[in-house]
């Protein structure tokens, strides 16, 4: 009997692991706090390393070093642009990709203009997706547009969809997790019924646990942008402090 009991016990702690680590492929390992020091780096690194997640997204004066801890691993080097509000010229994002890329990003994380959305200046968006597409493209590397959903309505959400997915974008990516409201179910859902089948979906922005990862998952979403992540495949409980 006992030892019926612990085959069982290990059959479900084995089941379990399997599902969480089948998650850890969905991750981008995330911090983007002003106040990150070389050393939470480095860390961060070494998390992304023992969990195989799918990127390590850090600020863009991070990105070379990240590049040097990552090396002979098949982890992404994503970084930010115009983070976190989008406010930048279309002039500074451009040089801004442009030495994210020299320094070795593979994926691009890109704030729109949140402003120009909510005033709905479409012209301007367009002008801007369309000068940043062609350098990241020509170097092969992945494009990522932030929008900012806690803040739009449902219209300027559909409108961005419509934008983004005509200009053939890798994927539309809810939060910053820098407004005050993240990810949601319904914000996903919202991407996948008006965004062209292939182009992605990052859920981003105060999700801390495996069920809501899951559950944005199962709504749409193929990537998790979170510094939970560990917290997420274990199921441990973490602070909720930082909304990113």
């Amino acid at each position: 009997m006992v030892v019926e009991k612990s085959i069982k016990l290990v059959m479900v702690k084995t089941q379990l692991n399997f599902r969480f680590m089948k998650l850890n492929k969905y991750i981008d390992h995330t911090l983007l706090k002003p106040t990150a020091l070389i050393s939470d780096i480095k860390k961060l690194c070494e998390e992304a390393k023992q969990y195989e997640f799918a990127a390590v997204c850090v600020p863009p004066n991070f990105v070379k070093k990240v590049k040097e801890y990552l090396a002979n691993s098949t982890i992404k080097v994503a970084t930010v642009i115009g983070f976190p509000f989008g406010y930048s010229a279309v002039e500074a994002k451009l040089a801004e990709v442009l030495l994210a890329i020299v320094d070795g990003a593979d994926e691009l994380d890109i704030v729109a203009n949140i402003s120009a959305i909510k005033n709905g200046d479409w012209v301007y968006l367009a002008n801007e997706i369309n000068h940043l597409m062609p350098i990241i493209k020509s170097n092969n590397k992945v494009i990522k547009i932030i929008i900012e959903s806690g803040v739009l309505t449902d219209d300027e959400i559909v409108k961005c969809c419509e934008l983004y997915g005509v200009a053939g974008i890798d994927y539309l990516k809810t939060s910053t997790g820098y407004a005050e409201k993240g990810a949601t179910i319904e914000a996903v859902k919202l991407f996948r019924l008006h965004l062209p089948k292939h182009i992605q979906i990052k859920a981003s922005g105060g999700i801390r646990d495996y069920t809501f990862a899951q559950e944005l998952i199962n709504a749409g979403a193929t990537r998790i942008g979170c510094s939970a992540g560990i917290a997420i495949v274990t199921s441990q409980p973490t602070e909720k402090s930082s909304s990113y």
